[in-house]
């Protein structure tokens, strides 16, 4: 009698509760899930610092583009050029032809084409290329298009500096007459180089006619000039969005799983 009591003692005393097998905290889910959000975070912070300095940087071009045009010196200083892109420039000469080059292929409005770099050689002697905007490419290949006029002419344009070549842009070949991308100092040996006072400065001609004008022009050959606009890609503000949004649902995922971590290492009664 005394032994039945002590065993149902001991039963009912290991059946109040119980405690399942533990899941370890230091999982590799958990580690992921507790990486991924204080990195995206990261990524996400450092994007909205590009995305400020990105329309600070804009903003400055604007207003860059909107000062007063100005006559280039007969020698440009080189180291200062990048400081004065998009700045409007006034230029007189007569253009080479005999060294126009073609530049592309290029699509303007659904168009393909080119655009036509033409050397002009100043009044002062020195030369500088001048993009004189697109052309269709039934004119470029028959090479029919407009070369403009044979006397003195004075354009205004804006200051650039060569193109950012991707990974994906062929190598320019010049004696094939074959253009991909906008090498200022290949540009500037071809057209003559120092021998011929040919600077390696470009600048892209600024159309400011109405769009009946434009259309005009395209369809008789003559190069189309661009907008006086900030063409600086500025995709900053879909990063950050995504970084963030990307970090606060992976830790919405990591306190779920927490959650659901220590309901399973809970003890729980034994059912009966």
């Amino acid at each position: 009698m005394k032994t039945h009591r002590w065993l149902h003692s001991e039963d009912s005393q290991a059946t109040k509760s119980y405690t399942a097998r533990k899941n370890s905290w230091f999982s590799p889910t958990i580690f992921v899930l507790g990486f991924i959000p204080v990195f995206t975070f990261a990524l996400g912070t450092w994007q909205m610092q590009r995305l400020q300095w990105k329309v600070a940087l804009i903003d400055e071009l604007q207003e860059k583009l909107h000062r007063e045009p100005i006559f280039l010196p007969k020698r440009v200083n080189l180291s200062v050029v990048p400081e004065f892109v998009y700045r409007r420039v006034l230029l007189r000469g007569r253009w080479d032809h005999e060294h126009s080059m073609l530049l592309g292929p290029r699509v303007r409005e659904g168009s393909h084409g080119y655009h036509v770099v033409t050397p002009l050689i100043r009044s002062d002697g020195s030369t500088v290329l001048v993009d004189r905007g697109f052309v269709a490419k039934e004119f470029a290949d028959a090479d029919t298009f407009e070369r403009g006029e044979a006397g003195e002419v004075e354009i205004l344009g804006m200051l650039r500096t060569s193109h950012t070549r991707n990974s994906f842009t062929p190598d320019n070949k010049p004696t094939e007459g074959m253009w991909y991308w906008a090498d200022v100092d290949a540009m500037a040996d071809y057209a003559g180089g120092e021998a011929k006072h040919v600077q390696p400065v470009l600048v892209e001609q600024i159309y400011e006619g109405s769009s009946q004008d434009a259309a005009s022009r395209l369809s008789k050959g003559i190069p189309l000039g661009r907008a006086a606009s900030v063409d600086v890609r500025n995709a900053h503000l879909s990063y950050v969005i995504t970084w963030f949004s990307l970090s606060a649902f992976t830790t919405a995922m990591l306190a779920r799983l927490v959650l659901k971590r220590r309901v399973q290492n809970h003890p729980r009664p034994l059912p009966r």
